[in-house]
């Protein structure tokens, strides 16, 4: 009952209506979505999915906005990949590498606990969910947790199970799927500390490069930390 009551104290409006306003008023509104892309009910890795859109159209469908209205389209990414849960994960690590990756990413479930399944980044999925979202800019968070590393890999093709090799994300990736690994170096430095783009090291530099050509686009944004001012705005 409390809750009602603190609930009580804000204003009911009609959101499209609202929002719509302010875009009309030239004012700036920033909607976040929830979960990722591969959870798409419609785009996703089904049946693995959630029961909503999670790409960039569900903030059409989800506040009454028309497509012309969004602009920019910020994609979150992590220097590497994780999942929560079942479901296809071709780059998914089983060995002391991915428990690595758990234990210094603390890539583990807040409330319960729950490990997540960590590997490699995965350029196929990535690119697909680009594409589906109409991403504009990439935000790569938790570059640290690979600065102990020496040799970095990044899947940029699958190989299926007849031996013909895609760079274009399949319809069923259930079985069946070896990924296509290129290997970059390792910076082996801790990131934390810096506080500007000019003292990233060569090999970040290069990783950065690297996805960028992969993906056809730019990373404005790189995380060195868990902390707000470990953020770094590229120029």
């Amino acid at each position: 009952m409390e809750g009602i009551d603190y609930l009580r104290q804000f204003p009911l409006v009609d959101s499209e209506h609202e929002i719509n306003r302010l875009l009309n008023e030239g004012k700036s509104v920033l909607c976040e979505g929830a979960q990722g892309t591969m959870l798409d009910v419609d785009f996703g890795s089904y049946p693995f999915v959630t029961s909503s859109n999670t790409i960039c159209a569900g903030a059409c469908t989800g506040l009454g906005i028309g497509p012309n209205r969004i602009g920019e389209v910020f994609g979150i990414i992590k220097a590497y990949c994780t999942r929560v849960g079942a479901g296809p994960f071709p780059t998914e690590l089983f060995d002391e590498t991915g428990q690595k990756m758990r234990d210094i990413g603390h890539e583990y479930g807040a409330v319960t606990g729950r490990e997540r399944r960590c590997g490699w980044i995965d350029l196929v999925a990535l690119r697909y969910a680009i594409m589906v979202s109409g991403v504009t800019q990439l935000i790569m968070m938790k570059s640290d947790v690979l600065d102990t590393f020496p040799t970095i890999r990044a899947c940029t093709a699958y190989r299926l199970a007849d031996g013909s090799v895609t760079r274009d994300f399949p319809y069923d990736i259930s079985e069946g799927i070896t990924p296509v690994y290129e290997e970059l170096p390792g910076w082996q430095q801790p990131l934390t500390g810096i506080t500007s783009e000019a003292e990233f090291p060569a090999e970040l530099s290069a990783y950065i490069r690297f996805l960028e050509k992969e993906l056809q686009t730019p990373i404005t944004i790189v995380s060195v930390g868990p902390d707000r001012e470990q953020t770094i705005v590229r120029s």
